[in-house]
This record gives structure tokens, C-alpha cells and sequence, in this order.
């Protein structure tokens, strides 16, 4: 098992979801959601298009979008969908 650092939960989970192909976003997402959470399906989550450009930013850092200090509201949104 490798440490990814305190900005990875779950270590284990990270790296099976990273041997299976996914983005290191999607696997760092994944791996640091409660599971609880992440089995519920249709979440409770506001649409992009009405979080605050700080809240968009908050997201992307979390799922660690590179670049996303330069981005616009729409340019967040768009990185976010495409994680």
C-alpha cells in the first residue's frame, strides 16, 4: 500500500480504482467520499450553475482539477462534469 498523503482517505480503494483505469479525480473522489454517501442515488447536491464560483473551486480542489485557479464559473463547471 502506498500513502498518498492526508488528501486521500482511503488509500487501498484509491489504488484498485486507479489499476482499473479511472482518473486520479474520479479515484481520489471515490475514495474519500463516505460509501454511505456515494450509494444513494439521487443525491441531494445543487446543480453547478447555482454554487458560487468559491464553492466550484472548493469542489474542484477536493477532486484535485489542476488548473482550476485560473478558471472562470463556467470553466469549473465544465472540469467538474468532465471528473
Amino acid at each position: 500500500m502506498v500513502d498518498h498523503g492526508p488528501q486521500i482517505k482511503n488509500d487501498d480503494q484509491y489504488d484498485a480504482l486507479r489499476d482499473e483505469g479511472m482518473s486520479k479525480q474520479k479515484a481520489a473522489r471515490i475514495a474519500n467520499s463516505n460509501t454511505h454517501k456515494t450509494a444513494v442515488k439521487g443525491g441531494k447536491a445543487s446543480q453547478y450553475e447555482q454554487r458560487t464560483k468559491k464553492q466550484l473551486y472548493d469542489k474542484a480542489k477536493e477532486v484535485g482539477i489542476s488548473g482550476r485557479s485560473k478558471m472562470n464559473k463556467q470553466e469549473l463547471i465544465n472540469a467538474l462534469r468532465e471528473s
